[in-house]
């Protein structure tokens, strides 16, 4: 049965594969990159405009000025400067960046196809701590019940969910990933898109 430590053995299991000393588990790759940019108060990136139509959406609800950039990638790109990496078609064995952030996708047709769920990998403890409580609606997982704690920071109930988490240590476990090939897919030019704000 899923418990709060499925969800800790998980960020210990995607830590080994994938060399990130330190793992969020979110409940969606776009949710991992908002709570990047959120915390980083990044005002200003570049968006790879050949991209899935939710990144350009949450730059937009999160008040984040762009531009678009259209330079060719494979598996993941970097928001302009920002060592925040849309890594939602990788998924490989020691794939950390060091000094980056670098969110995943469990979704539908990824390599590990949990159905649902994202992760952010990075090396700073502090910032592990911050952007696990931001994932957590601003608690401190160390507190329960979650009512003894008095001071909150504001948060998003953007955690992942237990038997999410419990199918992705099964899988990764077994090894039941899809081929690295499966990802190579083509984005249609969002800039070229009409996104009525």
């Amino acid at each position: 049965m899923a418990s709060f430590e499925t969800l800790l053995d998980f960020e210990k299991l995607l830590s080994n594969y994938t060399g990130a000393p330190y793992v969020v588990l979110t409940d969606s790759c776009t949710h991992a990159m908002e709570l990047c940019i959120r915390f980083k108060k990044s005002g200003y990136v570049t968006c790879n405009s050949n991209t899935y139509i939710s990144v350009p959406m949450m730059l937009y609800k999160t008040g984040t000025m762009f531009a678009w950039d259209n330079t060719p990638w494979e598996y993941e790109y970097q928001l302009g400067n920002s060592g925040i990496w849309d890594s939602a078609r990788a998924f490989d064995k020691g794939m950390y960046r060091a000094g980056q952030l670098q969110c995943l996708s469990f979704g539908h047709s990824k390599r590990l196809e949990i159905g649902h769920g994202g992760a952010i990998l990075l090396d700073n403890l502090s910032v592990y701590t911050a952007l696990s409580r931001m994932a957590y609606d601003g608690r401190d997982l160390s507190i329960s019940p979650w009512q003894n704690q008095k001071t909150f920071k504001i948060g998003y109930h953007y955690n992942m969910r237990l038997e999410d988490a419990l199918r992705g240590m099964q899988m990764l476990e077994n090894g039941e990933l899809n081929d690295k090939q499966s990802q190579l897919v083509n984005y249609p030019d969002c800039s070229k898109l009409n996104i009525d704000c």
